[in-house]
């Protein structure tokens, strides 16, 4: 799971950051609106946690703008703000939770876990199936028929973004962000080596992963 922080006071953030990376959370941090809406826009992410008072855009117009061109991802806002309306303004532009300073990581987290819930409820199945392949990101393993074929947890986050969306074209930065992170040294060699085994691996299944020269890759029905 993927979580975006947007926090201009580096202390909070590295903390988060800290105890969420413990947790095995996926975590990328930024410090102002801008950029903090730049990345949420991209889609990648399962939870943001979004303090009110940042620079550039604040939390309430980013939240505001990012529902507006119909994103859902789940948003914890951080606010020190004392005031009823301000919480109610979040809530009432698609906030799913608010968290007030000071806090306590403990507490933190359990909001987290219960985001997590609310994310993952939204599937049917822990497996994601299409065709004759059934992918089970928990045990990090991609059955084709009867044939359980074990994958590396970049190779899973790969297959899930192509699998939720077959026929979609995902662009090359799309897929390092989502599976790397946007603050990465990753190029293009480094996801033809990752398409190049997986297509090894995934062999006669249903479906393959093909490349749209000058984009990326989409995974069409042989």
């Amino acid at each position: 799971m993927r979580i975006l922080i947007i926090e201009d006071e580096e202390r909070i953030s590295a903390a988060i950051a800290h105890t969420l990376k413990q947790k095995n959370y996926e975590v990328d941090c930024v410090a102002d609106g801008n950029s903090g809406l730049m990345l949420a826009e991209k889609g990648i992410y399962d939870i943001i946690i979004l303090d009110i008072m940042i620079p550039g855009k604040s939390g309430l117009e980013l939240l505001k703008e990012l529902r507006n061109v119909g994103k859902t991802t789940p948003v914890l806002l951080l606010t020190a703000l004392d005031s009823i309306s301000d919480r109610v303004s979040g809530l009432d532009l698609g906030a799913d939770d608010y968290l007030g300073k000071p806090f306590s990581m403990a507490e933190l987290m359990a909001r987290i876990r219960a985001l997590s819930r609310r994310v993952q409820s939204v599937y049917i199945s822990k497996e994601l199936c299409l065709g004759n392949m059934s992918l089970d990101a928990d045990s990090l393993t991609l059955k084709i028929d009867k044939t359980e074929i074990k994958l590396t947890y970049r190779e899973v986050q790969f297959m899930e973004m192509l699998m939720r969306r077959p026929g979609m074209v995902f662009t090359r930065e799309q897929i390092i962000d989502k599976v790397w992170g946007y603050d990465n040294t990753v190029n293009d060699n480094n996801i033809e080596i990752y398409v190049h085994y997986l297509r090894k691996k995934i062999g006669n299944a249903s479906h393959v992963i093909a490349t749209v020269r000058g984009i990326g890759y989409t995974l069409e029905a042989r």
